[in-house]
């Protein structure tokens, strides 16, 4: 039997997939690429804009039309939010939400065994009370992925996530420790925790991310610990000074930052203000000397003025980041943001987007530049056109002309030049 996969959104719904995957391998499963032939498919959706809603429909019909035999099972945000607008779909046997995802494995096989067409929604998937136990065993990915929590408990202005998700919850730290040695035994080098609101990891479970990160860091064998995107009010001076005494932690973090001007921070109803969030980078910076730091920034966010965006600009120029996802604000049905007055037009928010690459392209080099004649170990991910591909753990892209096969080794590489946004190097022996 052959099972396919199509995963939109985040890097908790790839970890999902994979965990549905695994778990239907297990019942003589064979997954093949989307588009193929199945006997069954899964489609695990996205919810942030409406944009993705309508890309998950239009991907639900197209498998349809690959395979108009196959059980067809819709998961994820978008199925949360409009369970509806799937099960009503002509083709579509199964719609779950996000609260017990791994119910779509019993649903094929028993779409299967019984062969009922008529299209059904799992009302237990919808609760959101609780964190549903999932793990996995190999990864798609050089780097491995384990998914920490669930939900989010913040009131971002713009985002519908909260609803889609639910409130924070948390896997055991012991469960995690043991995915994680499972992981190591399997060959991975580096794991990055993952989740919709890493930040609070442990709110409700009596634990926290550091005391996660402590009690991975003392892990037999451990290899690389990457973080997945941080808010920034969780990078007070106190985490931090623990934070940087993690022998095994990745010297980057991804900030979920979305505005360098306090007052536009404060209408998206953010936790921390741009004061708090460069102090948090330059005090990281003190204690890592080779830190590098990517977000995300919203720009056009309702009532957003030219002042406002004339202080995030100066923010991402002091920040002096590797990287920033820049995205025009898009007002998502549902939230309060797309009920405030004041919309910023898409011709302000465009040239807008446009100035904040241009930061962003430079800063890049600058970050870039710090780096050469010096070296650093990568882990290798893949080979092409005559070169090795891959990552310092402070997330420099970095290529090395090579021949031989590297992926999944980690390498000392000297950096000598850059092209193409990479560092160029050569490996030391």
């Amino acid at each position: 039997m052959k099972v396919s996969f199509l995963t939109l959104g985040c890097k908790v719904n790839q970890y999902e997939s994979e965990a549905i995957a695994e778990a239907l391998e297990a019942h003589g499963f064979t997954v093949v690429p989307f588009g193929e032939v199945s006997d069954a498919t899964v489609i695990n959706t996205c919810a942030v804009t409406t944009e993705g809603e309508r890309k998950a429909r239009q991907m639900v019909r197209r498998a349809i039309h690959a395979s108009p035999n196959a059980c067809i099972c819709v998961t994820g945000c978008a199925a949360q939010l409009h369970p509806d607008s799937f099960s009503s779909i002509p083709g579509v046997h199964c719609v779950l939400g996000n609260g017990k995802k791994m119910q779509v494995v019993d649903a094929i096989l028993s779409h299967i065994q019984t062969k009922q067409n008529e299209s059904v929604c799992l009302q237990e998937s919808f609760d959101l009370s609780s964190f549903e136990p999932m793990a996995i065993q190999k990864s798609e990915r050089t780097r491995a992925y384990i998914k920490i929590e669930d939900g989010c408990d913040s009131r971002c202005a713009y985002c519908i996530i909260k609803t889609a998700r639910g409130k924070v919850r948390s896997k055991p730290l012991a469960d995690i420790l043991k995915e994680t040695e499972g992981l190591l035994a399997q060959g991975y080098r580096e794991i990055v925790l993952t989740g919709i609101e890493i930040s609070a990891y442990g709110k409700d479970i009596n634990c926290d991310l550091i005391t996660l990160l402590e009690a991975l860091d003392a892990l037999p064998n451990m290899g690389r610990i990457r973080l997945g995107s941080l808010d920034p009010a969780l990078l007070a001076p106190a985490f931090c000074e623990r934070l940087s005494k993690i022998s095994h932690l990745c010297h980057h973090f991804h900030l979920s930052l979305q505005s360098g001007c306090s007052r536009t921070l404060a209408a998206m109803r953010r936790k921390n203000n741009a004061r708090q969030a460069m102090a948090a980078i330059q005090n990281l910076r003190t204690l890592l000397s080779d830190v590098t730091f990517t977000a995300d920034i919203i720009v056009g966010f309702p009532g957003e003025t030219d002042e406002d965006f004339h202080e995030t600009t100066l923010f991402l120029e002091e920040a002096n980041l590797l990287d920033c996802h820049i995205f025009a604000f898009s007002p998502r049905p549902g939230t309060e943001a797309a009920e405030m007055k004041e919309q910023i037009s898409g011709d302000v928010k465009a040239e807008r987007e446009k100035k904040l690459q241009e930061v962003t392209t430079r800063s890049r080099q600058s970050v870039m530049a710090s780096f050469l004649g010096k070296s650093a170990p990568v882990l290798f991910e893949e080979g092409k056109d005559g070169y090795q591909l891959g990552h310092t753990d402070n997330f420099l892209d970095v290529a090395v002309k090579s021949d031989i096969d590297l992926h999944n080794q980690i390498a000392k590489v000297y950096f000598d030049k850059i092209e193409n946004n990479r560092m160029i190097g050569y490996i030391l022996f």
